[in-house]
This record gives structure tokens, C-alpha cells and sequence, in this order.
């Protein structure tokens, strides 16, 4: 159901999470034209309602309403692939063996596998993604469903050898297609699967349309930094390793360079405010310093990390050094589910074992689901900001069946248990899904 135009829609709820204020008991959002109008204690939001001599209707929640969650990084379109990650994998390698034999084994409706991921999606809470896009015909999965974010077409597998004018005009052609709203950005795949032209170029690309960036960063075992020939000085230091004026990532490693693929995409200018990454497993404190200083964000999918077979990323030096954190599930081929809470979950657990003791640790991850998402986008401020519950943002709202009117205690079930508790979902003051 959607509300008329200017009718105003009060929803009340015995817990309401805002993100950028205070938790509120008994609190309330008022709705109009999809955007917030009030946010507040209930009481105060139908009396400064009647004041203005405005109609509404309430529609009540009994347990928590928070902004909708933002995933950060997935892949819609490989819904229909989850067979590959069914099982487990000895690495990346392995895991992308797997995944080539089920996504080369025939024709696929990559149309209506990224539907069936958006819909699921939206049942879980979710209103915006990071939706990374490697066939045409999965493009217009966050448009055609409604939700916020932004669809990245991906480049893949480009060498400097093929890549001319006539693929740099093809990724300009490809953003110009891509079914805005939401918005739209480039994804250049990985460090290991591009060779230095096209990610020296792609930025440039990107940032020419005024567009934004998403890689896949410090995902596979071998983009870690090691001990070898030459080592990188940090954040405007200077190596000797970019004098070797070397082709690609891979060709550093065969010369025995153990520079991070954190530090060679840096170096080529990929990191950013206007850029995100996904995943980053494999970084040293140098790295995680370096994307601090660019303002670079990192979407974190723990449970993709573990069906591939990787490590844990440093969850808790993350937190613990201020690094921008944001959430993400990947895709099915490497994720049991699209629920975001259930990466949310993992995390927190993480970090515990890695040794976070901060008695802030469900807000901080929480904020991450949400508000660190929509930052990884760019969509945490201005007109059309997601992931918070405030006056003039877009009206995103998530219900979840949490019975408890302690705010703390609702927060610690969302956070360690909450995947499955989404009822309710409303992107933009329009409902897109109802349990």
C-alpha cells in the first residue's frame, strides 16, 4: 500500500531507532509524500500534528521501527546460483572455479534472478543496496523494485592490451543505460582481474559523469601484503615498487613484490570519498590507515569470506581505529541468505573474539547495517539520504517483531539475532513488503 498524495501517515511503534538521535520508547514517524515529516516521543509528534491543524492516519507497530537497512555490497543477479555455496572452499581460487562452471553451464534469466534478490531482500528489512551487475539484463533489479542504492556495472577481465577507446566508450555507454532511480556507478572488478590501464581509467570515467566507485578489495589470500623485494611507505610515502612501472597486481607478484593490493589500487588513484570497497580480509594496519584516509568506506560480508574459505576481516581493529564500516551479504553463490542481519550476527561475534570490549558495540554495528551503508554511497546526506530516520529524508522504514520495551535489549537482539525479524518493509513511503 502506498499513502496519497500529502496524506500524512503517523507510524507509531514501542521502540523507534532513528540512528542519528536517541532511541525513543513509544515513539513515532510521521509520513508524508515519502519523506519524514516528524520524528519524535508519539505524543509529541500527533500533538505538533493537531497544532498545524494537519489529518493523518496511525498505523501501529508493536516492537521496533528503524530505518531500513542498507547492504552494502551483493550481487542480485546470482539469486538462482545458490548451489555454489552450498559447500565450502579452500579459497578463492577454489570457489571461483565452482562458480565459473554454474554460471557458464547455460543460459540464465539473469532478469528474474536479480527480482527473486531484490525480493528477498526487501523481506528482510533492506531498502537500498550496492547491487554490482555483471550482465545487462540483471540492471534494472533495484528500479524495477522500488529500492534505493545504486547499480554498479561491472568491468572484469580487461587487459591493458584490450583496453582501447572502444571499451572506455562501452563503460560510458553502460552507465548512460543503467535505469536511474536509484543511481548508478561503476564497479572495476578487482585488482587481480584488471590490469594498471583500466584502473587507471575507470575512475577518471566514473568521476567525469560525477558517478561513484565500488571494488572488490583484500578479498583473496594473495592481494595481502608480505615481506619481499620492496615495501610501500604509507599514506604519501614513496616506494620504489611504481618505478618498476610493472603492467598488473599479478605481474608485482611474480616479481616477488609484496606490496597490498590496497596499496596498488591507492597508488592508482582508485580510493576515495566517492569509492567503497567489499570485503577487505587482507589488510594491515597501513591499509586500514590508508583507507582512512581517503575516506574510503569497506563494506564487510563475513559470511561470503567464510563459504569461500578466507579468514575473518579485522572487525575489531576496524572499529577500534575509526575505520568507515558498512555491511554487506554478497551474493547467494557465496552467502546462505540475503538477510543482512545475519551477516550483522557474525560480525558481532567477531569481533568479540578478536577482543573489542566496548560496551558500543551493537550501536557502532547497527549504525553499520544503516547509516554505514548509506555513507559507502554517498547517500547519508542531502535530499535524498537513506539509511537514518530524520525530517526530509526518504521515508525507509523496517519493522522487526522484537517484544521488549528495553532499548538496549532490543538493540542486542537485532544485532546478535535479528535475521528473520523483519515484518514489515516501506521504501520511499511506499510498502514493499508485508509478512
Amino acid at each position: 500500500m502506498s499513502t496519497t498524495e500529502s496524506e500524512i501517515v503517523v507510524y507509531s511503534a514501542s521502540l523507534v531507532f532513528p540512528v542519528t538521535s536517541p532511541r525513543i520508547k513509544d515513539g513515532a514517524v510521521a509520513v508524508r509524500d515519502g519523506r519524514i515529516l516528524h520524528v519524535g516521543d508519539r505524543r509529541w509528534v500527533v500533538e505538533a500534528l493537531a497544532e498545524r491543524g494537519a489529518d493523518y492516519r496511525e498505523e501501529r507497530w508493536d516492537g521496533v521501527l528503524a530505518p531500513g537497512l542498507v547492504n552494502a555490497h551483493t550481487h542480485l543477479q546470482y539469486t538462482h546460483m545458490s548451489e555454489v555455496a552450498e559447500r565450502s572452499y579452500r579459497g578463492f581460487d577454489d570457489w571461483g572455479d565452482a562458480f565459473d562452471i554454474v554460471y557458464e553451464g547455460g543460459a540464465r534469466d539473469w532478469a528474474a534472478a536479480a527480482a527473486d534478490g531484490a525480493a528477498m531482500s526487501l523481506a528482510a528489512g533492506v531498502t537500498a543496496a550496492a547491487d554490482v551487475v555483471t550482465d545487462r539484463e540483471a540492471l534494472s533489479a533495484l528500479h524495477n523494485a522500488g529500492m534505493h542504492g545504486i547499480a554498479y556495472w561491472e568491468v572484469y577481465g580487461k587487459s591493458n592490451a584490450d583496453w582501447d577507446h572502444a571499451a572506455r566508450e562501452e563503460v560510458r555507454e553502460q552507465i548512460r543505460q543503467i535505469p536511474t532511480p536509484p543511481g548508478a556507478g561503476v564497479s572495476p572488478h578487482a585488482p587481480y582481474s584488471l590490469e594498471v590501464q583500466p584502473l587507471l581509467d575507470i575512475p577518471d570515467i566514473v568521476r567525469e559523469e560525477g558517478l561513484r566507485l565500488h571494488i572488490h578489495l583484500a578479498e583473496a589470500h594473495m592481494e595481502r601484503e608480505f615481506d619481499g623485494i620492496d615495501g610501500y611507505a604509507g599514506p604519501g610515502g614513496h616506494g620504489e615498487w611504481p618505478e618498476l612501472a610493472a603492467d598488473s597486481f599479478r605481474a608485482l607478484r611474480s616479481h616477488g613484490i609484496g606490496v597490498s593490493s590496497t596499496q596498488f589500487v591507492d597508488h592508482l588513484g582508485v580510493l576515495g570519498p566517492d569509492c567503497h570497497i567489499a570485503h577487505g580480509v587482507y589488510v594491515s594496519a597501513q591499509d586500514r590507515a590508508l583507507l582512512r584516509a581517503r575516506g574510503t568506506s569497506v563494506a564487510l560480508c563475513p559470511r561470503s569470506n567464510a563459504v569461500i574459505g578466507l579468514d575473518m576481516p579485522p572487525v575489531a581493529a576496524y572499529l577500534r581505529e575509526g575505520n568507515l564500516v558498512a555491511v554487506g551479504t554478497d551474493s547467494l553463490s557465496s552467502s546462505p541468505s540475503l538477510d543482512l542481519l545475519a551477516d550483522v550476527a557474525v560480525l558481532h561475534r567477531v569481533a568479540r573474539e578478536q577482543g573489542y570490549r566496548g560496551d558500543d558495540l551493537h550501536q557502532r554495528l547497527f549504525v553499520a547495517a544503516t547509516l554505514g551503508g548509506a555513507s559507502a554511497m554517498g547517500l547519508h546526506v542531502g535530499k535524498d539520504r537513506i539509511g537514518q530516520l530524520g525530517v526530509g529524508a526518504q521515508a525507509d522504514l523496517a519493522f522487526f517483531d522484537v517484544r521488549t520495551s528495553d532499548p538496549d535489549v532490543a538493540l542486542a537482539e537485532l544485532v546478535e539475532n535479528g535475521a528473520g525479524l523483519a515484518r514489515r518493509t516501506i521504501v520511499g513511503g511506499v510498502e514493499r513488503f508485508r509478512a
